[in-house]
């Protein structure tokens, strides 16, 4: 990090005079620190950036700023902007643009890439590659408070002084081991608007349902519908307004008034007195009067054929073999829903494992080993393969 002092923008002139400087720069690094454990929306209290040489902390709570200029630099599509596990500030960005930013990089996903970890934390990630300490002392700030001392802000400014670092080696070394193209699936995914989608009318889709009759899916959708709605009316966490379960028995047992709602053991007594309730009774009996009008069509289930006992087990050990093999993170090639349906028999392109380079590394592979053009063996603790 520089020994220079930090550049801590609260004024509009500062924002756009760091702003012409970052826009300099060939990328854009990217943090946020943000409270939410009691809003649905993010609340957002600080902003870091940096770019090659330049590094600069942006205070939104500042009564003399408009973010604008910086919205427009995270906006840019011929910039890449960089994150590490970037979901979170990627839903800041999306409500605050209207749209996801793009093109991304995700550094925590470069790093399963390169075989260094899944899921791996950012100061993990700091310590492996660059052979540096995070101080973590400052972690728990209430960055909503004001002023912030100086290490509060050294703290939050690490995290994209190092960002750019990770950032800069870890582009060499996937370029290096010609796996940047792995990359682009999963970085596309992220600018996906559906990702950050908080129309109400979707929301059941985020909970798993437990049944598929058309009445109960009817109560669930329009329960799930309502609750998302009083939550952004109201700025409260989905489970301050109902929890997921609550929502499961509501479908199950249709109460249609409050005494009905009394004897549910997931909902609060007296909740549909409390100001949050407006409407959920209405929710629950127009779905259960008309289900034909409030179910959601489900996706056709797939005629799915048997799984061949123990080929999912099979697949895994392959899996660990061929990533092992490759320095990348197994998770990155398949997930357990790709291993399911190989297992069946299922050769779709919708099957991420069975297209591009991890067909290369594991598909073809896997669908050798099931049909017994490869075989699997143990030699000293090894996995090797064997064409048959």
């Amino acid at each position: 990090m520089s020994n220079a002092k930090i550049i801590t923008v609260t004024t509009q002139t500062a924002l756009i005079a760091a702003c012409d400087r970052l826009a300099q720069g060939s990328f854009l690094c990217v943090d946020t620190e943000f409270h939410r454990e009691t809003t649905y929306w993010p609340e957002l209290c600080l902003i870091q950036a940096s770019c090659e040489g330049y590094e600069v902390i942006i205070d939104p709570l500042s009564d003399d700023i408009n973010l604008q200029p910086f919205l427009d630099l995270v906006a840019d599509t011929a910039r890449v902007k960089v994150f590490h596990a970037a979901r979170q500030d990627m839903e800041i960005f999306t409500k605050l643009l209207g749209t996801p930013p793009t093109p991304v990089f995700d550094t925590q996903i470069a790093a399963m890439a390169l075989g260094i970890g899944d899921s791996i934390s950012y100061d993990n990630l700091v310590q492996r590659l660059l052979k540096r300490r995070l101080d973590k002392s400052s972690q728990f700030t209430d960055w909503k408070r004001r002023p912030l001392t100086d290490k509060q802000l050294n703290y939050a400014l690490g995290d994209v002084t190092h960002l750019r670092d990770l950032y800069i080696n870890m582009v060499a070394d996937l370029d290096r081991q010609d796996r940047s193209s792995w990359l682009i699936e999963e970085h596309t995914a992220l600018s996906n608007p559906d990702l950050y989608d908080t129309d109400p009318a979707k929301a059941w889709q985020r909970l798993k349902l437990r049944k598929t009759h058309r009445e109960y899916i009817a109560i669930f959708a329009s329960v799930a519908a309502w609750r998302e709605d009083a939550a952004q009316r109201f700025n409260k966490p989905r489970r301050r307004i109902l929890k997921d379960d609550a929502i499961q028995e509501i479908a199950d047992q249709v109460p249609t008034d409050e005494a009905a709602f009394e004897r549910l053991r997931a909902v609060p007594k007296g909740f549909v007195r409390s100001k949050f309730a407006g409407g959920l009774i209405s929710a629950v009996t127009r779905a259960a009067e008309n289900p034909a009008e409030w179910a959601p069509i489900l996706p056709p289930k797939a005629n799915n054929s048997e799984t061949p006992a123990g080929a999912p087990e099979i697949l895994k050990v392959l899996l660990k073999a061929v990533s092992d093999e490759a320095g990348v993170v197994p998770r990155l090639i398949a997930n357990a829903a790709d291993i399911e349906r190989i297992a069946r028999g299922e050769v779709d392109p919708s099957i991420a494992a069975l297209t591009g380079w991890r067909n290369e590394v594991f598909g073809q592979k896997a669908r050798a080993l099931l049909s017994g053009k490869l075989a699997v063996s143990f030699e000293n603790g090894t996995v090797r393969l064997f064409k048959l």
